[in-house]
Parts: C-alpha cells; structure tokens; sequence
C-alpha cells in the first residue's frame, strides 16, 4: 500500500504485532548467531600500536582565541513525519581490548633498567671493595716489609755495634797484652840489666877485695912457728877515701900473734883501694868485712 508524503501514517494493530514479531525473531537469530559464531571463530585480536610520550608536546606558540560560535537561527519545527519501522540492524561486539602492550613493555624496560642499575651499582661496589682490600693489603705488605727492613737495619745496626765493641775489646786486650808483653820485657830486661850489673858489681867487688887481700898481705908480718891454715875475720871501719878508721876483730884464728898480725897489716896498709863505682864501693864503705887466711 502506497500512502503519499504528507499524509499522516496510522499504524494498526495487526501491523504492530507482525513487526513485533519479526523483531523478536532477528534478536533471537543474531544472538544465536553470535554466540555461536565467536565461539566457532576465536581469531587472535590484532596488535594494537601505542606511541608513548615521556612529556607532553609543548603548546603552539600562539593560539588564536576562538570567536564565539553564532547563535543558530531559530527554525519553526517541522511536523512529525511517520516513518516506518525498521528492522534493528545487529551490530558486531566490539573486540576484546588488549592489554597495553607499551605500558607493559615502558615497566619492564624500567624494570630491567633498576636491575641493571642495580647490578652496575653492584659491580662498582665490588670493584671498590676489590680495590680497598687490594689497598689495604698492599698497606699491610708496605708495613710488613718496613719493618722487616727496620729490622734488618736494628740487627745491622746491633751487629755493627757489637762488632766495633768486640774490635774495641780485641784491640784493648792486645793493647794490655802488649802492654803486659812490654812490661815483662822492662821486667825481664831490667832484671838482666839488673843481673848484668850485678855481676859486674861482684866482679868489681871481687877485684878489689883481692886488691886489698893482697895490699895487706903484703904487709903483714906473720909470727913464727904457724902451723895449719888459720883464718881470721875483721871488722874495718874505712872512710870513703880508703883510709882505715878502726879494725876489730870479729872472728879469732886462735892464734892471738896471728890476729894482731893481721890487724897490725890492715891499719899499714891505710888507704885501701876502692872501687869508683858507687854501688861497688858501698859495699866496702863504711865497713868492710875482711877475711885473711893464711894459706890462699
């Protein structure tokens, strides 16, 4: 049926119920066709590319203000046409959103930037204690070889000085060995010297007491009829030109003509030789003692 433009569409029962029904029946149809339909064909949703923007762009240097909008213009309605019913048309559901793959792909890139912060942070912490305890050690082996070498230098040192002691000593007790050495050769050779003088001295003291046995035996007048060979000893006091003081007789011959013989020979025989020698001499000034035998 064909109604012209204009004229007003009045709707009838049995139309309304038909077009009811038929709606129903392409609702029912196109959830049917769309549960089974996803469920028959699940295709992979396609990938979704997301620009991300650490800072939002900076604004345009200039914006020109905006003129207000005109008013419309005040149009008289127009009267309701009637249109027919049309059928709803079954529209696809949307697909299901993906996950933010670039949000998710900013928080691992973060994440591994942490973890290899982190891990860099790590490395340098252990290279600095790697360095410390290089240093430390280096430190400890600088100290240890100072010492050792201040040790060294200590025994050195003690060595050196025990050394120059030990020299020192070597050389003090060679100095009192020699000194020693020297002191027994003065001794020795004093005592030769001493020996030798001596001897010397005896000699002329032997000489001159047979000088003098000889002067006053050459003055004495023996008494007659002496038999054996007696010996007297005298005491002569001289002084130290060799003249005779006194003489007394300490030991008698037993024979009383003989002794004054004798003493009668020693007081002729005034002034005795003496020796020049000073200790040769003290041992016949100021006193001599004289031994005369008659027989030699």
């Amino acid at each position: 049926m064909h109604f012209p433009a204009d004229a007003p569409f009045v709707s009838r029962p049995a139309s309304n119920l038909m077009a009811g029904a038929l709606a129903l029946a392409v609702h029912v149809a196109f959830v049917l066709l769309l549960v089974f339909g996803v469920s028959w064909q699940t295709q992979p949703p396609a990938p979704v590319m997301v620009d991300v923007w650490e800072a939002l762009p900076p604004p345009s240097a200039t914006v020109k203000p905006s003129r207000p909008p005109r008013p419309a213009p005040v149009v008289a309605p127009k009267p309701v046409k009637a249109t027919p019913a049309r059928q709803p048309v079954a529209k696809e559901p949307p697909p299901p959103r993906d996950p933010d793959i670039a949000l998710e792909k900013k928080k691992a890139d973060t994440e591994r930037r942490k973890n290899l912060q982190a891990l860099q942070a790590a490395e340098e912490k252990a290279r600095a204690d790697a360095a410390h305890a290089q240093a430390e050690a280096a430190r400890k082996t600088q100290e240890k070889q100072l010492a050792e070498q201040k040790k060294r230098e200590l025994l050195r040192q003690m060595e050196e000085e025990d050394l120059t002691r030990r020299m020192a000593d070597e050389a003090a007790a060679s100095e009192a060995r020699h000194a020693r050495l020297a002191e027994a050769q003065a001794r020795q050779a004093e005592a030769v010297a001493a020996g030798k003088r001596q001897a010397a001295v005896a000699g002329v003291v032997a000489q001159y007491r047979d000088l003098i046995s000889a002067k006053v035996r050459g003055n004495t007048r023996l008494p007659a009829n002496l038999d054996g060979n007696p010996v007297v000893r005298c005491l002569v006091k001289l002084l130290p030109t060799g003249e005779v003081q006194s003489v007394r007789v300490t030991q008698s011959s037993g024979n009383a003509a003989y002794d004054d013989a004798v003493v009668r020979a020693i007081e002729k025989s005034s002034p005795l030789p003496l020796p020049s020698d000073r200790e040769a001499r003290a041992v016949f000034v100021p006193e001599l003692s004289f031994v005369h035998r008659l027989k030699e």
